[in-house]
This record gives structure tokens, sequence and C-alpha cells, in this order.
């Protein structure tokens, strides 16, 4: 695995496609600011001019890390389970693989605040609306209330989202 210079501190992650839904530029400019931890974004920056210019706009920012794409499944797991913070930005579509790849973590979640995101966490994570937010979630919330809300995320993961379930679920709906 690659060695990193923020892996052995506190870091906020997120995982996702390099696109205006995502929020990118929103979780991008709370960070740029005094931002109370470091944030890792692994993504597809090269695929859109959104991205190239998110790419060359903060590059010679010191606390973003900005990856390409990790197919690896194992090296990507590494970099979100010892995350201190999990972003999720996306705002529109609905229950997101990689929200619930994050709860099922124990991950303490910052999410985009819109109904799918809440109904997925049961109104049990941080939500933000802007960078203001974002970045008062970063500095204001306490080790001891993340590691409360990654252990809820983790329950809700494991009643709501189990295969079990689901296919009970759509038995039931036929």
């Amino acid at each position: 695995m690659n060695s990193y210079p923020f892996q052995n501190k506190p870091y906020a992650f997120s995982v996702c496609r390099i696109e205006p839904e995502n929020n990118i530029h929103v979780i991008l400019e709370a960070f740029s600011g005094k931002p109370a931890m470091p944030v890792v974004i692994v993504g597809n920056w090269e695929n859109s001019e959104y991205g190239k210019n998110l790419l060359n706009k903060y590059k010679d920012c010191t606390n973003i890390y900005q990856l390409s794409p990790i197919y690896d499944q194992v090296k990507l797991n590494v970099l979100r389970a010892n995350c201190s913070l999990y972003l999720h930005g996306h705002s529109c579509g609905g229950t997101n693989p990689s929200l619930v790849e994050a709860m099922y973590l124990g991950l303490p979640i910052a999410a985009c605040d819109v109904n799918f995101n809440r109904e997925t966490t049961e109104n049990k994570a941080l939500y933000f609306k802007d960078s203001a937010e974002l970045q008062k979630i970063c500095s204001e919330t306490q080790i001891d209330d993340l590691q409360k809300i990654g252990s809820i995320m983790k329950e809700i993961a494991d009643r709501r989202y189990t295969w079990k379930r689901i296919s009970e679920c759509y038995i039931n709906l036929i």
C-alpha cells in the first residue's frame, strides 16, 4: 500500500465520481480555509472539465489530497476504514452504495443535507448544506461524538442493509 502523509493523523475521506452533483467543490472549499483535519478525495479528476478545474484550483493546498481512482478494493477500504470522518456529498440519487459501505465500516458520516441521505442514515449522521456548515462540523465536532455517530451508523447498516433483509423486502413486494 502507498504511504501517504495523512495516514498517521485524523483525516476526512470521500470517494466518488467528480461531478457537480456530488458537491466536491463544497467539500474542497470547506477544507481550503482553516480546517481541523486534512481531506482525502478519491475520484476521476481527469474525466471532466469540472474535475480538472478543481484539481488545478486546489493542487497547492497542503491539507487536500486529490487521489486518482483506486480500483483495488482492499487499498480503498484501508483508506476509508482509517478515516476520522466520511464525507458524502451526493445530492441526487437514492440509497448510495458508498454511503452504505461507510456505514458498515462504522464510520462517522457528514452527508449533504438531502432527504435520501437523511433517510439512509435515519437522521443520525451530521449534515451540511454548504462549505461553512461542513467546516463547522469538522472543527467543532468532538471525537467522542464522532465515535458515537460511527457506532450508530454501523447499527443502522447491520439492521437495514443486509442481503437477507433486502431479499425479504423484494419477496414481500412481489
